[in-house]
């Protein structure tokens, strides 16, 4: 992160990774396929936190309150890990290099598509599954964008909920005025 930050993703190479890290570049492959994953790592704990989270649920619950019970427990997790001030920086970085914000938008994908099968064995249905996955995963990154504005304020769990209950508001206006 700090070499990133320093002399851009770009710039940046492997050896000069492995080097700060006190590997050997060969050390290096064996954790990460290439430079992009340093960023990316964890992925797999994170959808298993997800999924988890969805299928633990109370089952009243509709679509979208169990993947928001889902994405609350994302941003715990995220927020435990490293908090604000990394995810930031994190952000800058991918914010800065297209090839970055193309890896991210593939693990937001993925997470999508966990969220929808996870729904699917809640017993939703396939389009509303998936409908609430796109919408869960919106939401999650509206609820990350204020996280990361702002040095101090509500927490990332805190924002997801927020964001969902505007997204509520939001519908039910919708619906009293005919949209």
């Amino acid at each position: 992160m700090e070499l990133y930050s320093e002399r851009g993703f770009e710039q940046t190479t492997v050896a000069e990774i492995a080097q700060r890290a006190g590997l050997t570049e060969r050390t290096f492959f064996r954790y990460f396929a290439d430079k992009r994953e340093v960023l990316f790592g964890g992925a797999e704990s994170i959808t298993d936190v997800l999924v988890e989270a969805v299928a633990g649920a109370p089952e009243p619950a509709n679509p979208l309150q169990a993947a928001g019970a889902g994405l609350v427990a994302v941003g715990a997790m995220i927020e435990g890990q490293r908090g604000r001030a990394f995810a930031r920086r994190r952000q800058r970085i991918i914010s800065s290099n297209d090839e970055l914000r193309e890896r991210e938008l593939i693990k937001l994908a993925t997470w999508s598509e966990a969220l929808a099968a996870a729904l699917r064995k809640r017993g939703v249905g396939s389009a509303t599954a998936t409908l609430a996955g796109e919408v869960g995963i919106a939401v999650f990154r509206a609820a990350f964008e204020r996280w990361v504005a702002t040095a101090r304020g509500p927490g990332l769990p805190e924002l997801v909920e927020v964001t969902l209950e505007e997204l509520d508001a939001l519908a039910a206006a919708g619906a009293v005025s005919g949209g």
